[in-house]
């Protein structure tokens, strides 16, 4: 069975609802994984055939701890892992296209194949009290998390990318 693994961190709550949808909608489909980035390896990477990478975006950035799991796993699985299917979901408080962009590029330095374009949930929590408070995505936002995961297991299934 094809395997799913999906990677995330989140301080606040929005991402971790993010990844638990998209992994809710794989979980039919393919065999899937879901693993905080400090608890994911470059074994995960190595046993999964795609991945979803799921971060919050801090200060126009991926956050430091979905940063230190590329960090810890770029080099084992350089030119190991190509072509291996992988979309991104991003949880912002205004923006999420830096962060974005960021994980695009990690990704093309493994040669991973982008099947879904990036999806960035806004929160719009622009005051420090908002950003720093517990994050609840709305039911028709994680409903697109969830299809993104079930896409992403079914065409792992599939074989299709």
């Amino acid at each position: 069975m094809a395997q799913l693994l999906i990677v995330y961190h989140s301080r606040t709550g929005g991402a971790r609802q993010m990844a638990q949808a998209a992994a809710a909608g794989a979980r039919d489909e393919a065999e899937t994984v879901l693993k905080t980035a400090d608890q994911a390896t470059p074994e995960d990477l190595l046993a999964a055939d795609g991945y979803i990478f799921c971060a919050p975006e801090n200060l126009a950035a991926i956050s430091g701890l979905m940063k230190e799991f590329f960090d810890r796993c770029y080099y084992p699985v350089l030119g190991k892992i190509e072509g291996r299917p992988y979309a991104q979901m991003i949880c912002a408080g205004s923006d999420g296209e830096n962060a974005a962009r960021q994980t695009a590029r990690i990704a093309t330095g493994w040669r991973l194949k982008e099947v879904q374009s990036p999806l960035i949930i806004c929160t719009h929590a622009q005051t420090p009290e908002a950003i720093l408070a517990e994050k609840t995505i709305p039911q028709n936002q994680l409903d697109e998390c969830r299809d993104i995961g079930a896409a992403l297991g079914a065409g792992l299934a599939l074989g299709v990318f």
